[in-house]
């Protein structure tokens, strides 16, 4: 399992030292949440953001787009740090030609879907895709309750993934805490993405640590 902490919920007055203290707990992603205030409701930060952690941290980012029309704006975010650029297959008319631009500009391509969302929406593009976030809460805001649903999807996806040997990942994202963080992976997770359940924590480092040792 690999932890991607979400820094939508990190200290944003205190950022470079909330990002430092998930370097230093083993966290393996740094997870970018793009709001727009049109596909969900509420609006988080743009590119300059996660730039200005560049240079400070050796983490990769895992990019996550909810915005309309992506198209227009992934190319701001590819960096020397960009592991994955994840569009919403909701906001994508043409999934197979945004894939491949992300996959053009030398970055792992992901697909998201949020929790109403069937993965058979997805059946014509997973031999493409390098990575499947499935959204287990709303997305919009952090803290929400786990929408248990999304390990239906999970379990659905990982037995698609084995009968047809493709290669994506499978993220999650969405009320992850400690709790129920063994019942995610045993689904099939390999990417889990906690963010109030990290950041909220009194000792970031630590926190971290108790998620990857819990895997």
């Amino acid at each position: 399992m690999k932890l991607a902490p979400s820094i939508l919920s990190a200290d944003f007055s205190r950022l470079g030292e909330e990002v430092a203290a998930i370097e230093r707990g083993g966290a393996h992603l740094i997870h970018v949440d793009v709001m727009d205030g049109h596909f969900v409701p509420n609006i988080s930060f743009g590119a300059t953001v996660m730039k200005s952690l560049l240079g400070k941290t050796k983490m990769p980012f895992d990019v996550h787009l909810m915005i309309e029309n992506p198209d227009e704006f992934i190319e701001e975010f590819v960096t020397e740090n960009t592991a994955y650029i994840t569009v919403h297959q909701e906001t994508c008319p043409h999934l197979h030609r945004t894939i491949q631009e992300i996959k053009a500009l030398g970055v792992k391509a992901g697909v998201s879907i949020n929790p109403a969302t069937s993965p058979s929406t997805l059946d014509y593009i997973l031999e493409e895709v390098d990575l499947v976030l499935i959204m287990s809460v709303n997305p919009g805001f952090g803290g929400q309750k786990f929408i248990t649903s999304a390990l239906e999807k999970v379990e659905a996806l990982k037995e698609i993934r084995e009968f047809h040997n493709l290669n994506f990942e499978i993220e999650i994202d969405g009320g992850i805490t400690l709790e129920n963080l063994k019942e995610v992976v045993d689904a099939g997770v390999d990417i889990v993405v906690a963010g109030s359940a990290v950041f909220g924590a009194k000792n970031v480092e630590v926190r971290t640590k108790e998620f990857l040792k819990l895997k």
